[in-house]
């Protein structure tokens, strides 16, 4: 949930609304929470989330290729993640997002053996592959994908693509 706070300006001739974001503290709270479990600089690489048809991705680069000491924390941190979700365990996201609820999660524990995550390392980093057949977990992951895409404000499309 958004939280807005209305401060209104007094022209010569009528009140006109400006909009201050109340949590514009979030994001670097967001990334220094991130940093401190994932083990990298989270302003110095790119998160990428992707839903697919059969589930969807988590992609994380560095911005600079040349920078191997985040590249090689995220190819340490990711193939762990993968193995922590298909477990059941979503503490990491919970702690990054400083929730007890990251939309998604619950179900994605429930349905555990229904989902399979696969690491996969890229050039940059590296990308956890989340794949699914059953229609609960499919949307539960959608729901945890489309969090993150709005939590760490990366931009990406939540609209379902074949992979």
């Amino acid at each position: 949930m958004r939280f807005v706070t209305a401060i209104f300006v007094l022209g010569s001739l009528s009140a006109i609304p400006a909009f201050v974001d109340a949590r514009q503290d979030h994001q670097p709270s967001v990334d220094t929470r991130g940093a401190k479990v994932m083990g990298f600089d989270q302003t110095l690489t790119l998160h990428h989330f992707f839903l697919f048809t059969d589930g969807g991705a988590i992609d994380v680069s560095v911005k600079n290729p040349s920078d191997v000491t985040n590249r090689d924390a995220i190819r340490s941190h990711l193939p762990h993640i993968a193995m922590m979700f298909g477990s059941g365990n979503f503490e990491a996201p919970l702690l990054v997002h400083d929730s007890k609820n990251v939309p998604g999660t619950k179900t994605m524990a429930a349905r555990q053996d229904a989902i399979r995550y696969q690491y996969v390392e890229t050039p940059d980093g590296g990308r956890v592959d989340i794949v699914t057949t059953d229609e609960e977990a499919l949307a539960a992951v959608h729901a945890f994908l489309t969090f993150q895409i709005s939590d760490h404000k990366t931009g990406d499309s939540t609209t379902v693509k074949a992979r």
